[in-house]
């Protein structure tokens, strides 16, 4: 998606100056900040589509930077680390981070990345489908959910993986194939992210998280959405959805 608004937030000028060029090179419009502290500030000007954010910087830290990001905007936020842990990773992932870009990386990678997240945040592919059931709502066009008439926020990711289930609904979906659904190929064997993401959900649309009534788990083998059987899509009552 050319003319796709990108936002740059890393403390190396050089770093900042490389993905301008590259990316600006490509069509996007690209803003940078060195800082968290200076992407928080250009939030309240700039709705970038994507935001690339260093996860270590001086000051405010990428994962928090992520945080409070969310609690404003919608956009798809890709990590650039050098860090290859597992819990600095889950530690972004929970924060409301959709994906990760390993530095050193190749321009190519990176835009490849970018194209994936652009196209789920704006390709819905649901022709103002509304699924309600109980007190939650979920509009598949718009990417809208509310829970006894509260807008529940969530990230591209978060709905992006709410809306495989909701549209594969009563069958167990296996880890690797919800992997490969939402995040790609090279995700299949990252079971953890899933785990972090099933877990935000179930927070938001839950009656209680801890004891889960829609999205519930097959242990070692994935998760199923139990559609409940008074379940209305675009006000007719129905026990499946279809797209």
């Amino acid at each position: 998606m050319r003319n796709a608004k990108i936002l740059v937030v890393d403390d190396e000028p050089q770093i900042r100056r490389v993905l301008r060029l590259g990316l600006s090179t490509q069509g996007y419009i690209v803003d940078d900040a060195k800082s968290g502290e200076e992407a928080l500030d250009q939030l309240r000007t700039l709705r970038p589509d994507v935001i690339l954010l260093d996860i270590k910087m001086p000051g405010i830290s990428g994962v928090e930077t992520c945080r409070l990001i969310r609690e404003t905007s919608d956009a798809a936020i890709i990590m650039l680390t050098v860090r290859k842990s597992e819990e600095d990773k889950v530690a972004a992932l929970d924060a409301g981070a959709d994906d990760f870009v390993t530095k050193p990386f190749s321009m190519p990678e990176l835009l490849a990345r970018i194209r994936s997240n652009l196209r789920r945040i704006h390709i819905s592919g649901h022709d103002e489908q509304v699924l309600s059931f109980d007190n939650v709502q979920i509009n598949l066009a718009t990417r809208r959910v509310t829970v006894a008439g509260e807008q529940k926020r969530f990230t591209p990711k978060e709905f992006e993986l709410l809306s495989y289930l909701v549209t594969n609904p009563n069958i167990v979906i296996p880890h690797a194939k919800l992997l490969q659904a939402v995040w790609g190929s090279d995700y299949r064997d990252h079971v953890q992210y899933l785990h972090v993401f099933i877990m935000q959900i179930r927070k938001k649309i839950e009656p209680d998280h801890t004891n889960p009534r829609y999205i519930l788990t097959e242990p070692w083998v994935g998760y199923k959405f139990n559609l409940p059987s008074h379940a209305s899509e675009n006000g007719e009552v129905t026990d499946q959805v279809h797209i």
